[in-house]
């Protein structure tokens, strides 16, 4: 049973999320600012934080990259800014799924499924670790070092990495990509693909590993 960190202060809203997830087989941990929600992160496990942005204490931008110092696991913003372009710089600096204000909650429950299936798909394995050249994969505890450096993944960015360690020199289309790691058919722009290549060969050209070869007209190949 997932256990879900909702960090929302407006109570009603709050409220609504929890008697939702309840009532869906969920465990949920409650906070109401962005302090409280990093102490709780920090005190017990979790599996899935639902994060507001505009919170007392510490904003949800800040409380997100604190998140993804400590571990990978899915991060969902729910958030009633609907500019797309503050959407993207979110997804881009580490949350795995953005959600608007008002929402419906059956859309929250799928994405929230969606998002716990894909962190356990890897724990369903039995191999233990995961290396390719300077890359070493952790899947018990979804730790990424290249050359011994500590880098810190989405969610999404992490199953990309683990389609491309499956198959290296394999060129994947853009579709190939987002139904194996969206378990879904492919329905959206190439700007969604694009945008966690990206950033994921940012995060990995920072530990100076050049991998992610863009084969034009085709998709990506790791290499």
């Amino acid at each position: 049973m997932a256990t879900i960190l909702i960090v929302e202060d407006d109570v009603t809203i709050h409220s609504l999320i929890k008697e939702t997830l309840e009532l869906h087989g969920f465990l949920t941990v409650s906070a109401y600012s962005g302090t409280e929600g990093k102490l709780v992160f920090e005190q017990q496990p979790i599996d899935l934080v639902l994060l507001d942005l505009m919170l007392p204490g510490m904003d949800g931008e800040e409380l997100l990259q604190a998140f993804r110092k400590q571990a990978s696991i899915p991060v969902i913003v729910i958030s009633a800014n609907h500019d797309q372009t503050s959407k993207v710089e979110l997804l881009m600096n580490g949350a795995d799924d953005y959600i608007t204000k008002p929402f419906d909650v059956k859309e929250l429950l799928a994405r929230i499924n969606i998002q716990l299936r894909h962190a356990t798909s890897s724990s369903a394995s039995n191999r233990k670790e995961v290396q390719y050249n300077d890359i070493q994969v952790d899947l018990d505890t979804r730790e990424v070092k290249v050359k011994d450096q500590l880098i810190h993944l989405t969610g999404r960015e992490y199953e990309i990495l683990l389609l491309f360690l499956e198959n290296p020199q394999k060129v994947y289309s853009r579709a190939n990509i987002y139904e194996s790691v969206w378990n879904e058919p492919f329905f959206d722009s190439d700007k969604t693909i694009n945008m966690h290549i990206s950033n994921l060969r940012n995060k990995l050209n920072a530990a100076e590993a050049n991998y992610i070869k863009t084969i034009w007209g085709i998709g990506f190949r790791f290499d």
